[in-house]
């Protein structure tokens, strides 16, 4: 052997297999599980959790929790179900995805099993965005992973759903899948998470919920988490949460909103507001911006307005009535600018983690104050600073700040110098009369924004006879208010129940008077039952009924010229508007009245004519002012030319009186030095002609008489006869 050679030495030590090291790691865990610490956890390696799963923490950058991860975590490790609130940035997606994955590995969850986790978000976006996360942190995992949204291809979805180990989805879809997908079954489901809860189980979405839960097995773990939590037990009976734990971190705090966020309101009313939001966007042009709208045809028609007007900054939009894959770009495209101004619905409002927004402004009034609360809450996350702007009417301005002050909202009236203000409406109205898309568009963007005011809940807040719609219409670039037939329904509707209340209210009276002297003690047990009573006093639109016409044989349908006789046999004008009263009286010349006070068409044809003729008259001023500069330069430029010419020709006769000089003076000189030689005069002669340019002597032309000219050749050219003709015309 030799000296520098290595002993290798077997080891015949029995090998562990994989699965016993993860029997052994999950057993270790378990046992920690209800020794959790929230005050001690300081980083994600304090928490009894899986090595894959701090693996994928590490890399995904997250190293410590926030309080409501360290609140939440170790309850849901624990199994209990959870109603989670906590400000806006504050980290809500991982305290429910980490358990998660901690769930379905201590169960030793795979791809055969089906179905383990559900979690259900109201939007899009934040189930794209929810997904994202989760293949960040569970990359080092092995269960399958799903993002079931409406927009995409159903048929794909349907062949990979039963394989899904984690679905991400939304509502809607997640009810289509389980009416039309045979093999999807949820019947080994461990958990379900509903984001954003207080919207997800609110009146939009509650028969596609209670469809939902119905599907679900009753023994699984639920976790419920938002910014604005909901307590109400008709909401919570949707899901069935059996004792759970309520988690506030920031019940106690003074602000219900981030401290580092800077809240401020301006008074504005609504036929400026486009103005104000331009102007705001000029001062800005270094920001990154969210601008919140109340319907999505108002942020088409803005937008469209902006972008025509090209502020100096990329302008998107994002709204519900998109194709998904462009809201998905829209999204991405936004997260990526450094500097962007979004204008977005109420879709982009919830969940949605936008880096690095330095304001958000809401152009038009929260229908309450939740809705505000996660509107400002897309800035100032994190730690991080940024500021919130709300723009108010006077009628919206005494209810509103009411409202936030209740919810612990700190907001300062801030006033705005009206020379900063740009007035929009004269280029909205020239953009409107050269598109007519965008004319369209603002009469829709009109009436959904009148249509969302009655929609409103809060009369107190929103009143739409407070808007003075003329003014408004001519914000938009419209020359008259379009015709809204819901205002004048909803006038006579509220007229009508509040008659019907009045009168029942005063039977109540009247029945309260009778049998309160038979009241003994017991009233405060009946107060006391009428705790749990739920007592909802339904809207207008609910109460509005539809008397459907009974069925009847099918006309034969009228041709136009048997139409034109009926109209004539009862003396009907065409294109005539009548009014009538509520007892069905017509009202007398009410529609010349109103039309002269809305629409003169007489008018706007002269006020066109007037603006037409200005137009074309500084359109004049301007092509002539540029053919005089034509013109002028052309004028100096042949002026320059010939000058130039000129003091060339000079030069070329000076140039040449000099060597003229010259010549002389020589000559001069050799006359002194021989002047009697004739032989040298003559070469002097010579020598002149030579240098002076003499024109070659023309040869004149021979004529010939009439007797040579025949005899010399019998073949005469043209030449020759016609000098024949000269000699004989000159004889």
């Amino acid at each position: 052997m030799r000296a520098n050679q290595k002993i290798k030495i077997k080891n015949y030590s029995t090998r562990i297999p994989e699965w016993k090291k993860i029997d052994k790691e999950i057993q270790q865990l378990t046992q920690q599980y209800d020794q959790i610490d929230p005050g001690s956890i300081q980083t994600f390696n304090d928490f009894p959790l899986s090595r894959k799963t701090l693996d994928g923490l590490a890399k995904a950058g997250f190293t410590h929790p926030t309080d409501i991860q360290r609140e939440a975590i170790g309850v849901s490790l624990q199994g209990h179900d959870i109603l989670g609130a906590a400000m806006t940035g504050s980290g809500k997606t991982l305290a429910f995805l980490i358990p998660i994955l901690e769930c379905l590995y201590r169960v030793r969850w795979t791809i055969n099993d089906g179905l383990g986790s559900l979690i259900i978000s109201p939007t899009r976006e934040l189930a794209y965005q929810t997904f994202e996360v989760l293949k960040k942190i569970g990359q080092f995992h092995d269960f399958s992973a799903g993002l079931i949204i409406g927009g995409k291809d159903l048929k794909g979805e349907q062949e990979r759903i039963n394989r899904t180990n984690i679905v991400v989805c939304t509502p809607g879809r997640l009810l289509q899948h389980f009416d039309e997908t045979w093999n999807f079954s949820c019947e080994n489901l461990k958990m379900l998470i509903i984001d954003e809860a207080d919207r997800t189980l609110d009146m939009g979405f509650a028969e596609t919920m209670r469809s939902i839960v119905s599907n679900l097995p009753s023994q699984r773990q639920t976790l419920l988490f938002s910014a604005t939590q909901t307590k109400s037990i008709r909401e919570l009976a949707l899901v069935s949460l059996e004792k759970p734990v309520y988690i506030s971190v920031h019940e106690k705090a003074n602000t219900s909103t981030p401290t580092n966020l800077t809240q401020s309101y301006i008074v504005c009313e609504v036929p400026q507001k486009i103005s104000l939001t331009w102007s705001f966007i000029k001062n800005h042009l270094k920001s990154k911006i969210i601008i919140f709208i109340q319907s999505c045809k108002q942020v088409k028609f803005i937008y469209n307005v902006i972008c025509k007007l090209r502020p100096g900054l990329p302008v998107l939009a994002l709204y519900g009535t998109m194709g998904q894959m462009k809201r998905m770009s829209i999204y991405d495209t936004f997260c990526r600018k450094q500097y962007a101004c979004l204008f977005a619905t109420d879709i982009a409002a919830r969940g949605l983690d936008f880096p690095a927004i330095n304001w958000v402004v809401q152009f038009d009034c929260p229908p309450d104050a939740n809705t505000y609360i996660h509107r400002v809450g897309r800035t100032a996350r994190f730690q991080q600073g940024g500021e919130a702007l709300l723009i108010l009417t006077s009628r919206e301005e005494q209810g509103m700040i009411k409202q936030l002050e209740d919810k612990k909202v700190p907001v300062k009236k801030i006033e705005v110098n009206p020379n900063y203000i740009h007035d929009l409406t004269p280029k909205i109205q020239a953009l409107c009369a050269q598109f007519q898309e965008l004319k369209e568009e603002a009469k829709r963007a009109f009436s959904s924004y009148l249509r969302s005011l009655i929609l409103m809940g809060n009369r107190k807040v929103f009143d739409v006879q407070s808007i003075d719609t003329n003014a408004f219409a001519s914000s938009l670039g419209l020359e008259i208010a379009p015709k809204v037939r819901f205002i004048k329904k909803g006038q006579k509707q509220e007229q009508s129940i509040d008659i019907s209340t009045k009168s029942s209210i005063e039977n109540n009276n009247n029945i309260e008077h009778s049998e309160e002297e038979n009241k003994d003690d017991d009233d405060d047990d009946d107060n006391d039952d009428n705790w749990f009573t739920v007592k909802k006093v339904s809207d207008i639109l609910e109460q509005e009924t539809v008397n459907l016409p009974e069925p009847t044989e099918k006309e034969k349908k009228l041709t136009k010229a048997k139409l034109a006789k009926k109209l004539r046999k009862k003396s009907l004008l065409i294109n005539k508007r009548f009014e009538y009263d509520d007892e069905g009286n017509p009202i007398i010349n009410s529609d010349e009245e109103d039309q002269s006070s809305i629409y003169n068409i007489e008018q706007a044809k002269t006020r066109l004519q007037q603006i037409d003729k200005a137009d074309k008259e500084v359109y004049r001023a301007l092509v002539k002012q540029k053919h005089q500069e034509r013109r002028m330069k052309e004028k100096e430029g042949r002026r320059a030319a010939r000058e130039a010419k000129r003091l060339k020709q000079k030069g070329e006769e000076e140039e040449e009186e000099e060597q003229e000089q010259k010549e002389e003076e020589e000559i001069n000189g050799n006359d002194e030095e021989s002047p009697s030689n004739g032989t040298n005069e003559q070469e002097r002669l010579e020598r002149k002609r030579s240098l002076s340019p003499v024109e070659p002597k023309k040869k004149k032309k021979k004529h010939r008489s009439l007797t040579e000219f025949i005899n010399e050749d019998t073949t005469k050219t043209i030449n020759d006869t016609e000098q024949l003709a000269l000699y004989l015309l000159s004889k």
